[in-house]
């Protein structure tokens, strides 16, 4: 059996309006191996508006409190990819 990584983070910037008005914005990312996910979480702790970086390898669920934005590896740009674009 395959192991999935997600990375999770807070995302200060768009957490407390629009969906996530009240709420925390989560955005978590799928990544297919443990390289993806380190390169994920090193682009992560440059963004300022980034908070809570996490690997993890199961599947994250938050609760009603917390507006879940959810991506996968192949759906990034360049900036979160760096050199495994």
């Amino acid at each position: 059996m395959k192991t999935q990584f997600y990375v999770t983070m807070t995302d200060k910037f768009m957490s407390g309006w629009g969906m996530a008005q009240g709420k925390t914005n989560k955005l978590i990312i799928e990544c297919q191996n443990i390289n993806q996910a380190m390169q994920i979480e090193r682009a992560a702790r440059e963004r300022g508006e980034m908070r809570y970086i996490n690997i993890r390898t199961t599947k994250p669920y938050y609760g009603s409190h917390i507006v879940e934005s959810w991506k996968t590896w192949d759906e990034l740009g360049e900036i979160w990819k760096g050199a495994l674009a």
